[in-house]
């Protein structure tokens, strides 16, 4: 089957024939129809792999004290081997996939033929755990369905706020999942503040019931957000 993966050592992105996954308990398999690329997280690792090593370092700060442990402990050319060895090793990319249950797993959720989202990988078939799949309505096409997992991601950041309708939040970056997290929001009744400093995605965002800041005419964003919530500040703040 074919499956997109992404070198981190080099930055290369390539579709390759690889073996399809077998039939396992506990997972489904999936004959794949749409998958969703994610902007955000799939170019970060596409630039992340097409950087030095110094700067995957530096990208990654909370690994700096792993390398510096192991430095101590194994040494410094030892310790650059099995960085090079752990970036030689490709990944596949997507985590937002739409397909046909070719096997259940022996699952009593599920059956063969049904139609699931789930956040399987660019790939022709995909094996994944019954957990994080979901049955597709009738009512909602398969392209539509793909976009379920980044919308788990903006609802989880709305359930951690703990807000109730008629809250205000303010939703910094309208981005794909920014824009998921304002329509959320504003279907809860919460009224939103977005601020980018893209015009269009502002636009966007106040298409679908939100207010948005913009640089070219407000000089400050907490002043503008003072003005819309008439002094009060706001509840919740996703970043």
């Amino acid at each position: 089957m074919l499956q997109i993966l992404q070198h981190l050592d080099t930055g290369q992105t390539e579709c390759v024939e690889v073996p399809a996954p077998g039939p396992h308990s506990g997972s489904l398999l999936i004959q794949t129809s749409h998958s969703l690329i994610s902007l955000g997280t799939e170019k970060m690792l596409v630039e992340f792999g097409r950087a030095g090593l110094i700067q995957k370092i530096r990208q990654q700060p909370d690994r700096v004290k792993d390398i510096l442990a192991k430095i101590s402990t194994d040494g410094l050319f030892p310790t650059l081997k099995a960085i090079r060895s752990k970036l030689s090793q490709p990944i596949p990319l997507g985590y937002c996939q739409v397909g046909r249950v070719v096997d259940d797993g022996g699952s009593t959720q599920f059956l063969i033929g049904d139609r699931v989202v789930s956040n399987g990988s660019h790939a022709e078939v995909v094996s994944v755990k019954t957990h994080l799949c979901a049955k597709i309505p009738e009512s909602v096409s398969s392209a539509e369905a793909t976009f379920t997992p980044l919308a788990a991601i903006a609802l989880n950041g709305i359930r951690l706020l703990n807000i109730n309708p008629g809250s205000r939040v303010v939703v910094s970056g309208l981005g794909l999942i920014g824009q998921l997290a304002v329509r959320i929001l504003r279907a809860q009744g919460v009224e939103v503040f977005g601020v980018d400093l893209n015009s269009d995605k502002c636009t966007l965002a106040e298409k679908s019931g939100a207010h948005c800041f913009r640089p070219e005419k407000n000089s400050s964003p907490v002043s503008a957000i003072l003005s819309w919530s008439g002094g009060q500040g706001v509840d919740g703040v996703l970043i």
